[in-house]
């Protein structure tokens, strides 16, 4: 699970962030960069197509089992565009770039959906469910510190098409997590009862594989479902509006690049480890709403620490100790939120119940933060930029509060049912 947590992480800002400051070294406009950050659009709408995977096998690696298979391929084509951007280089054209990034996108989110079924359907119960989210976290956060540090001091020693290709190679991480990994005893289990329910015909079992996500899920929680789903899609809104302004907000701070990459890379990733242990120690021992409530208030916290900071000026001991509480925070969160949302997808309909769920987390954070700096600047308008920004982090931190009045809603609704079908959903409250 480890490895292919960072498997699956290991594409997804080489497509987005990493991909812009090389094309911005090129001389590319920030208004291009802009526009080809939509190829990171594919991972908001991956419940398209995970009806497919769920009930169909991979071509050519069929054999290896439903999910290894998928997970196989999709990590053959990441390398095969990370390659091609290694080979290409914007230098030949944005159109190319933005359609291996697109390539590249489209393949890591089809093996997150994979991935995702896989640690699902892998997991015995509620416990090993939480220990699993939170190996895939820990590989996930890696492949992070990978593609968002290591490969800036790469790149500036031995160039930016090198620095890709040796990224391409690391996908052989996931290849070889692939191939031990053993293919889940209950994946095919559920829809080869439903079809045997619901008749042979193909035409029923497309529609079952296209709607039956959505009708199971629905009839599994009711109209709780909607409950559940606005709390999915406000749990990270303060990180999301928050994360746009952190850089610019250590720019204006005074922090040099060197301090901010020093202690990111150190006290930071220390915290980030921390915070994803504890995440899955609290899943098992105080079950899933519980701590989502622990994680969300950890994770407005840590965003409104920056206030303090914002108004203290630059101090590199305060610093380090918001930014230590700001990333164990949203470890806490992260894992919580993903330990959750696994819990409450159904047999057979793994892979698109979860890239629904999953998608859903996403779409107000990314509509809501491209109106962040507009309101550090409405802000600061009668005071300074530092007040400015302090006020942002305390308000970024309270859009917050609406999730956790849906938490306590679903803690006292039972957001989740024991199944004796599931010993999973058992164990989830």
């Amino acid at each position: 699970m480890l490895a292919l947590g960072y498997s699956s992480g290991l594409p997804f800002l080489l497509t987005g962030n990493t991909l812009g400051y090389w094309l911005r070294d090129e001389g590319t406009t920030l208004q291009a960069i802009g526009f080809l950050s939509w190829v990171g659009l594919a991972y908001s709408l991956k419940f398209l197509w995970a009806p497919f995977i769920d009930r169909l096998d991979a071509p050519v690696f069929g054999r290896l089992g439903r999910r290894r298979g998928w997970m196989l391929l999709a990590q053959g084509v990441v390398a095969a565009g990370l390659f091609g951007l290694a080979l290409l280089s914007p230098s030949h054209g944005l159109a190319s770039v933005g359609a291996l990034a697109l390539l590249v996108a489209f393949a890591s989110s089809t093996q997150d959906i994979v991935v995702d079924a896989w640690r699902i359907e892998a997991a015995a119960d509620a416990d090993e469910m939480g220990l699993l989210s939170a190996a895939y976290q820990l590989g996930y956060r890696a492949a992070l510190l990978t593609t968002d540090s290591l490969i800036l001091l790469a790149a500036s020693r031995w160039g930016w098409r090198l620095s890709y290709g040796a990224m391409a190679v690391l996908m052989i991480v996931g290849a070889a997590a692939s191939l031990a990994a053993v293919e889940p005893a209950r994946a095919g289990a559920a829809p080869a009862a439903r079809t045997a329910r619901r008749g042979s015909s193909r035409a029923r079992g497309v529609l079952d594989a296209i709607v039956g996500p959505f009708v199971e899920f629905f009839r599994v929680y009711g109209r709780l479902a909607l409950v559940m789903f606005a709390m999915i899609s406000l749990y990270r809104l303060p990180d999301f509006v928050m994360g746009p302004m952190a850089n610019p907000f250590y720019h204006d701070l005074g922090l040099s690049k060197e301090a901010v990459g020093a202690v990111r890379g150190s006290i930071g990733l220390a915290a980030s480890l921390l915070g994803i242990a504890a995440g899955g120690l609290s899943a098992v021992r105080f079950g899933y709403l519980k701590t989502l409530t622990i994680g969300l208030v950890l994770q407005s916290a840590g965003i409104a620490s920056y206030a303090i900071l914002a108004f203290h000026g630059p101090n590199l001991r305060l610093f380090s100790a918001v930014m230590a509480a700001d990333t164990f925070g949203i470890s806490v969160a992260g894992v919580a939120l993903v330990t959750y949302m696994s819990s409450l997808t159904s047999l057979g309909y793994t892979a698109t119940q979860y890239a629904l769920l999953s998608s859903t987390y996403v779409y107000v954070g990314k509509l809501a933060k491209g109106f962040s700096g507009m309101a550090v600047e409405q802000l600061a308008a009668d005071r300074t930029l530092l007040e400015g920004y302090g006020l942002f982090f305390v308000g970024a931190a309270l859009l917050g509060v609406p999730a956790l009045v849906l938490l306590v809603v679903l803690s006292r609704l039972k957001a989740q049912p024991a199944r004796a079908a599931d010993p999973r959903r058992a164990a989830a409250g």
